[in-house]
């Protein structure tokens, strides 16, 4: 501590933790397209901080673990008191057993959050920087919230998607601490050269947002989620293939084929 700290990538990160915070209080006001809002805007701000950090050479092993703990409340303790107070709390009124199902499954979307995080950190330097080992917890409270903000668009209540809320919480924790293989595009530089295409696509994406900011963010995250699952199976059928076709009996030169 003597040392100091740097203060633009943890100023993003206060930034972040502020947005998570103020989700928290939103969500227990009962505003939860405010609280998912905010929880939207902390994931914007932890993607800045992280390569702020890289690019201005500010990395510390103080940033690394602040920025953890920042994720932990937006990312986890924020879109799990959103989803319960929302909806999850409703399942009551189905019964003792659905109430405890949607008490139960809020904190596991935390708890598998918190041991998300927990996992990336011990793998800091020794994991594939190309692929996240689970789903990131950014990208599970984007799928969490932009759910919760689409409902409110179709002028859906809580009650009316319990038990869907249910399931897609339940999915989003199981999915973070699974060993599907996700895409991390941390290996991507602004400043490389890209085919033509890419920069359409990008201007796709803007003009959905656009169009319908809600809607279209829940399909894009929901491509993403489904995106783990579907490449690490044909990642697998793919190497299983080589080593049966590697396995296959070769004929001698020299013997007689009829």
């Amino acid at each position: 501590m003597r040392r100091g700290v740097y203060l633009l990538p943890n100023l993003f990160t206060t930034g972040g933790l502020f947005a998570g915070f103020y989700a928290i209080v939103a969500a227990i006001h009962a505003r939860p397209v405010e609280a998912a809002v905010a929880v939207l805007v902390a994931g914007l701000l932890d993607g800045l901080d992280g390569r702020i950090a890289r690019l201005t050479n500010t990395q510390s092993e103080f940033g690394t673990q602040y920025d953890s703990l920042s994720d932990l409340v937006s990312f986890g303790l924020a879109p799990a008191l959103l989803m319960y107070t929302w909806s999850l709390s409703t399942l009551r009124d189905w019964g003792g057993f659905a109430g405890k199902a949607g008490f139960a499954a809020a904190f596991l979307y935390a708890a598998c959050a918190a041991l998300r995080l927990a996992r990336f950190n011990t793998q800091v330097g020794v994991a594939d920087k190309r692929f996240f080992q689970g789903l990131a917890s950014p990208a599970a409270a984007g799928l969490v919230v932009s759910f919760v903000w689409t409902c409110r668009e179709f002028e859906l209540s809580g009650a009316d998607v319990a038990w869907p809320a249910l399931g897609l919480v339940t999915a989003a924790a199981v999915l973070m601490v699974s060993n599907f293989r996700y895409f991390s595009f941390k290996t991507l530089k602004v400043n490389d050269r890209v085919p033509f295409i890419w920069a359409l696509a990008l201007l796709g994406v803007f003009v959905l947002l656009a169009i319908d900011l809600p809607r279209h963010m829940f399909i894009l995250v929901a491509i993403y989620v489904v995106s783990g699952p579907v490449y690490t199976v044909w990642n697998l059928r793919r190497s299983r293939s080589r080593r049966e076709h590697g396995r296959q009996p070769t004929a001698d030169p020299g013997e007689n084929v009829p």
